[in-house]
């Protein structure tokens, strides 16, 4: 086995960058002590038959209460609590500003992570001369993409959703509150760059960004306790990563993410996130299929996953080769996304 610098081990002449995942479920909440209640008696005498409907209708409420408190126990053991005014999550920068019940999973819909810029809008920087933008902010332009609310609200009706994107948690949440507004309170999660995995290195689209992974064993494993749902219910059949930058998920398994072209404003005519658009059209089946794995790969979709067949191979191949310490020169016919790092 050669080690890994971040704790990871790989099979000789291989980068394995597929992660497995620990499925076993954890044990069950410990049921919260049933509350309290307080009834009040009737004092006002009547006949004997009157006295008993009575204290029969008094013993149908108790039950019926003491029924709905304990199904919203489970309700809370289970899927978390409510949140009240002002109360953050710090995992995810989310602040609910008014009293909301925390987002319940619903382990029969599939998680979609949606990315950002590319997908629900285009952020450019410095913004483009002479033309106006939908909004500043901390001095980038927001393009927003065509029919994206629409879009956010099928999202939210077929799959849980949950939002990763590579820029700062400062400037995430500045754009979700302006493309999502009170939506965001629907989010699973939303995860910033300080989720994601570095490399030390560039991308080769732009010298000045960082080149990052979104690893999702970190959702599968819970790296982040505060998710709201218990380790072991996702992993690589239920898990949809959707980014339009294919080098983002070469840690991950194959056919665990949909890489769409990605959105820029020149596009104004653009329409695959409204109905009957490609994107909508191609998750529409995604959601109602099975297993997610079988479906990519049966049905592709936008651009190619990298692998040992793309031009950028020898890039990526020398960003795992340092991060992991592979030796390369044993690595020969690999596709990133179908081999497993251990």
């Amino acid at each position: 086995m050669i080690k890994s610098t971040s704790s990871f081990s790989m099979t000789k002449g291989e980068v394995q960058v597929n992660l497995l995942v620990n499925s076993a479920p954890r044990p069950s909440f410990v049921r919260i002590q049933e509350m309290g209640m307080e009834t009040t008696k009737n004092n006002v005498k009547s006949n004997q038959v009157l006295k008993k409907k009575t204290r029969r209708r008094r013993r149908m409420k108790k039950s019926n209460l003491l029924q709905d408190i304990s199904l919203s126990d489970n309700l809370r053991q289970e899927y978390g609590a409510v949140k009240t005014m002002n109360e953050v999550d710090h995992s995810s920068g989310i602040s609910n500003r008014s009293i909301v019940r925390a987002p319940v999973c619903d382990i029969e819909k599939k998680l979609l992570i949606l990315d950002i810029n590319g997908l629900l809008a285009d952020i450019v920087s410095p913004p483009p001369k002479g033309l106006a933008s939908d909004k500043r902010i901390a001095g980038r332009a927001i393009f927003k993409r065509p029919f994206y609310l629409d879009f956010l609200k099928f999202c939210f009706e077929h799959f849980e959703v949950g939002v990763w994107s590579s820029r700062s948690k400062r400037i995430v949440e500045r754009v979700l509150d302006y493309l999502m507004g009170d939506m965001k309170h629907k989010l699973l999660f939303c995860w910033d760059l300080s989720h994601c995995t570095a490399t030390g290195f560039r991308t080769l689209e732009n010298r000045h960004k960082t080149l990052v992974f979104k690893e999702l064993r970190r959702i599968w494993e819970k790296h982040d306790p505060s998710l709201p749902w218990e380790k072991g219910i996702y992993n690589e059949s239920n898990t949809l990563l959707l980014d339009d930058s294919p080098y983002k998920a070469l840690l991950n398994p194959a056919h665990t993410a949909v890489f769409p072209h990605p959105y820029t404003f020149q596009r104004g005519s653009d329409t695959s996130l409204g109905p009957g658009g490609d994107l909508r059209v191609y998750l529409e089946g995604l959601a109602a299929a099975e297993n997610i794995q079988e479906f990519i790969e049966q049905e592709p979709f936008g651009q190619s996953p990298i692998n040992e067949s793309s031009a950028s191979w020898p890039f990526y191949l020398r960003v795992l080769s340092t991060v992991y310490s592979v030796d390369t020169t044993n690595v020969t016919n690999m596709t990133c996304n179908s081999s497993v790092l251990r």
